[in-house]
C-alpha cells in the first residue's frame, strides 16, 4: 500500500516510517514539493483531515496526515490547535514556551496539568476518510524549560511518572510514551485490518 505523508519535512517521515514499521507492503513518501494547507480548523482532527484531503487532491494517491498539539487545562485547553503559533504568526518554539510560561506565572504545580494530543487521518486517492487514529500523552509543564531533547513543548512538558521533562528524556524514550506513539500504534492497527479487507 503507497501512502503519502502530508509533510515536506524529512524529519517527520523518518519518524513515522519508524513508527509504522509493522505495516507490512507499506510504502509511506513525503510530498516531492512542499505544499502549505493553512491549518484554520477548530480541531486537531478538522486540520489533519484538510491536510490529507489536499494532498488527495493533488496526488489521487492514499495520504496521511496529523495535527497535533498541547492542552493545558489551567488554560481552558490552550494553546491546542494553535499550538505552532501560539506566540504570533512565525514564532520559534522558545518564543512559544516563554508565552505558556508567562500565561502559567503563578498557578502552582498541581494545576499545571496539561497532555499532548495527536490526530492522525488517512483518506484514499479521492479523499474520502479510510482512518482516523488519536492518541494523547498525559502530564504537566514543568516551572521551567529543561532539556535539548525533541522539538516545540518538549522542554515544558513532564509526562506522568516522570520527573525528567520530554525535552530531558533520550529520544527513544520519549518516543515510546509520546502522544505520536500511541495514535501510530492505533493508525498500525487500523493498516492492518484494512490489508486483510
Amino acid at each position: 500500500m503507497r501512502i503519502i505523508l502530508a509533510t515536506s519535512n524529512a524529519g517527520k517521515l523518518a519518524e513515522y516510517k519508524r513508527l509504522l514499521s509493522g505495516v507490512p507492503n507499506l510504502e509511506l513518501e513525503s510530498l516531492a514539493n512542499p505544499m502549505h494547507v493553512v491549518e484554520d480548523r477548530d480541531t486537531f482532527y478538522e486540520n489533519a483531515l484538510k491536510k490529507a484531503r489536499a494532498v488527495a487532491a493533488v496526488t489521487g494517491v492514499p495520504s496521511m496526515a496529523d495535527d497535533s498539539g498541547l492542552a493545558v487545562d489551567a488554560l481552558e485547553g490552550r494553546p491546542g490547535v494553535h499550538s505552532a503559533r501560539y506566540a504570533g504568526s512565525d514564532p520559534t518554539a522558545a518564543q512559544n514556551n516563554e508565552k505558556l510560561l508567562q500565561e502559567l506565572s503563578g498557578v502552582p504545580g498541581d494545576e499545571r496539568t496539561a497532555r499532548f494530543r495527536c490526530t492522525i487521518v488517512l483518506v484514499d486517492g479521492k479523499g474520502r476518510e479510510l482512518l482516523v487514529a488519536e492518541g494523547a500523552c498525559e502530564g504537566r509543564i514543568a516551572a521551567s524549560s529543561r532539556g535539548t531533547h525533541g522539538f516545540g513543548y518538549d522542554p515544558l512538558f513532564i509526562a506522568d511518572g516522570y520527573r525528567e521533562t520530554m525535552g530531558e528524556l533520550p529520544p527513544e524514550e520519549k518516543n515510546q510514551i509520546s502522544h505520536r506513539a500511541k495514535a501510530a500504534a492505533k493508525l498500525v492497527a487500523g493498516l492492518r485490518e484494512l490489508q486483510t479487507r
